[in-house]
């Protein structure tokens, strides 16, 4: 009986270790897709550790998520999002896009777009602190008990938000991170951190807090909207002189109208909750 339990364990932990290799190999060639078509890691000069850096956050993040999944397992359509939002990620992070960031403004703005209305809403719908939470334990939810406090007042993160949009479009600020690699990362960890609180928060409110996540879309697609009316209307140059005009006012028009997309069916998803649960409870009633 012992021999037998004993050989059971044995196998199962073999299995797993097999499924960790698994998980750790799809990371690792997702990754090396962007890797070699940018080839991000064999670039010389300033560059090279605040992409490796990128990198290796991004691969630490997916791992847990892989690990904590074999502990508990999410839904399918749960991981399939996460997943989905880890690529475009490390698409957008070294692929080709990021490269051409530095020379065109309108691939700079579909990089943020990127990171603020479809990667951060991505994750936020993939609820992944439960795997998160199964291999971090305790450690890791002193960590995010904070944050999760924090999002029961959307209004408050989208001004948050704001804040960082406006800072990191001001001419100096955004000249800096394209000059500068080490402000580029910062610029785009603000920019994920900010918008993935901010898409968590109104994507997992409650009745409590519904008007609140309504008021927090409402502000953020009027004040990104202005923004890009600003860049589209523009008659010369706010950031770059080697830009061109035309391509500025593209990049505006980015975040004015396929920026506000998202934005818009978050809304109207949370107006039909609303009113879904106001006609239940009048039945009720």
């Amino acid at each position: 009986m012992r021999c037998h339990t004993g050989r059971r364990s044995v196998a199962a932990t073999g299995m797993r270790l097999r499924r960790c290799r698994i998980l750790w190999l799809s990371v690792a060639g997702s990754l090396s897709l962007p890797l070699q078509a940018h080839s991000v890691l064999q670039s010389d000069g300033e560059s090279f550790w605040p992409a490796l850096i990128a990198i290796l956050l991004l691969a630490l993040f997916w791992l847990l998520y892989l690990l904590g999944s074999l502990k508990r397992r999410p839904p399918l359509w749960q991981a399939l999002l996460f997943h989905l939002g880890s690529i475009l990620c490390a698409l957008a992070v070294t692929g080709p896009l990021d490269e051409w960031a530095e020379i065109s403004a309108s691939a700079h703005m579909l990089q943020h777009m990127l990171f603020m209305v479809v990667i951060a809403p991505l994750w936020a719908l993939s609820q992944p602190l439960a795997q998160f939470a199964a291999i971090t334990g305790n450690f890791g939810r002193t960590g995010w008990q904070p944050l999760l406090k924090l999002s029961h007042y959307p209004l408050s993160l989208a001004y948050l938000h704001a804040a960082v949009v406006w800072f990191w479009h001001t001419p100096h600020f955004y000249v800096l991170a394209l000059e500068q690699p080490w402000w580029h990362l910062i610029e785009h960890l603000c920019f994920m951190f900010t918008a993935a609180m901010l898409w968590w928060a109104i994507l997992q409110c409650n009745e409590r807090n519904r008007s609140g996540a309504l008021l927090a879309l409402l502000f953020t697609l009027m004040h990104t909207g202005f923004l890009g009316a600003i860049l589209t209307f523009a008659d010369s140059l706010l950031y770059y002189p080697t830009h061109e005009l035309s391509d500025q006012q593209l990049a505006g028009l980015l975040m004015w109208v396929p920026g506000g997309v998202p934005y818009m069916l978050a809304a109207a998803w949370l107006g039909y909750r609303w009113l879904k649960s106001t006609a239940a409870n009048n039945d009720l009633a």
